[in-house]
C-alpha cells in the first residue's frame, strides 16, 4: 500500500502541473486587460504610469516568464497578493477555508448518512409505494439545479418562513455560539446534500439488490440469521464498494455547488473568493486557488482507492 500512495504522488506532480499550465493559458485568451480590474473604474492615468504599474505587477514580461515565475514562488508557498486589496492570498484562503470545510464537510456526511440509508431501504423495498417515492425524489435530487435550489430555499424558508438566516456564517454582533453556527450552516448544508443524498440512494440501492441475491447472502439466511445481521452485515459491507466510487467523485462536484451556495447565502468561504477572483481577473488568486482545488481532488482521490482495501480486503495493490 505504502509503494502504492508513492507511486501515486508521483504520478499527480506532472498532472498538477499540466492543470496549472491550462489554467494559466486559458487566463491569458480571456478578453481584457488585468490592470483596468486592478484600477478604479473611473480612474485616468497617464500610459508612462501604467507601463511603470505593469513592470511593478509583473505584467510586462512575457507568458512563459510570468508562469514560470509564479511556479517558482508558489512551490516556495509564495502565491503573492491579491491585486485590488494587497492582501497577502495564503491569508485570504486561509482566513476562508475553514467555513468552506465546515459547509463541504456537513453536507458530504448528510448526503452520505441519508442516502445510504434511503437506498438500503428502497432496496429491501422494492416496488413498494416507499421504494416508489423514493425513486421519484432521487430523479428530482439528482435533475434539480443547485442554484435554483439554493434560490428557492432562500425565498421559502428565509423571506417567507423565516425559520433560517438569510445568509452569513454567524449573526453579526453576537458572540459565537455552537447553536447560532448550526443554524446558520443548516439550510445551504441541506441544499448542497440533495444532489448527493439522491445520487447516493440510487447507487447503494442499486448495489444492494445485486449483492442480496448473491450465494453467500442465500447462505446466511439458510443459516438461520435475523433478517438485519443479513443486510447490514453481509449486503451492505459488500455493497458499499461501488457507493465508495461516487463518494470520492462527489468532492469536485462539492466544490463546484460550494461557489453557488456561497454566493447566494453570502457564506464566506472559498467559493466566494474564487468568484471574486474571476470578477476581478486577479491572476494570483485563481491559480493559487485551482492549484489547491486541484490537490484536494487528487487526494480525495488517492483517499477513495485507499478506502477500497479497508472495506474489501480482497483487494491489495502491487
Amino acid at each position: 500500500m505504502g509503494r502504492y500512495i508513492q507511486r501515486r504522488l508521483l504520478i499527480s506532480l506532472p498532472i498538477l502541473v499540466m492543470v496549472t499550465v491550462l489554467i494559466f493559458a486559458l487566463l491569458q485568451l480571456t478578453p481584457g486587460d488585468p490592470l483596468s480590474a486592478f484600477l478604479p473604474p473611473d480612474s485616468v492615468l497617464p500610459e508612462e504610469q501604467k507601463e511603470a504599474l505593469r513592470e511593478r505587477l509583473g505584467l510586462n514580461r512575457t507568458v512563459p516568464v510570468q508562469y514560470f515565475f509564479w511556479l517558482k514562488e508558489s512551490v516556495q508557498g509564495n502565491f503573492g497578493y491579491r491585486l485590488q486589496t494587497s492582501e497577502p492570498i495564503t491569508e485570504a484562503i486561509g482566513g476562508r477555508i475553514g467555513a468552506t470545510l465546515l459547509l463541504m464537510g456537513t453536507s458530504m456526511v448528510i448526503g452520505i448518512m441519508i442516502g445510504v440509508t434511503l437506498g438500503v431501504i428502497s432496496a429491501v423495498k422494492q416496488y413498494s409505494f416507499l421504494d416508489n417515492v423514493l425513486t421519484v425524489f432521487a430523479f428530482l435530487g439528482v435533475s434539480f439545479p443547485v442554484y435554483l435550489a439554493g434560490l428557492l430555499a432562500l425565498y421559502l424558508f428565509a423571506l417567507r418562513i423565516p425559520w433560517f438566516p438569510a445568509g452569513g456564517l454567524s449573526t453579526p454582533g453576537e458572540p459565537f455560539s455552537l447553536t447560532d453556527r448550526l443554524h446558520h450552516l443548516i439550510l445551504p448544508a441541506t441544499i448542497i446534500s440533495i444532489n448527493y443524498i439522491a445520487s447516493t440512494m440510487r447507487y447503494t440501492r442499486s448495489a444492494m439488490l445485486e449483492v442480496m441475491t448473491t450465494d453467500y447472502v442465500r447462505t446466511a439466511r439458510s443459516k438461520g440469521l435475523r433478517e438485519n445481521a443479513v443486510i447490514l452485515r453481509h449486503g451492505l459491507r459488500n455493497a458499499l464498494l461501488p457507493v465508495v466510487t461516487i463518494i470520492g467523485a462527489y468532492v469536485p462536484n462539492l466544490i463546484g455547488g460550494a461557489v453557488f451556495i456561497e454566493s447566494i447565502f453570502s457564506w464566506p468561504g472559498l467559493g466566494r473568493l474564487y468568484l471574486d477572483g474571476i470578477n476581478s481577473r486577479d491572476y494570483n488568486l485563481i491559480m493559487a486557488m485551482t492549484l489547491i482545488l486541484a490537490i484536494v481532488i487528487m487526494i480525495a482521490n488517492l483517499i477513495t482507492d485507499i478506502v477500497y482495501g479497508l472495506i474489501d480486503p480482497r483487494i491489495r495493490y502491487g
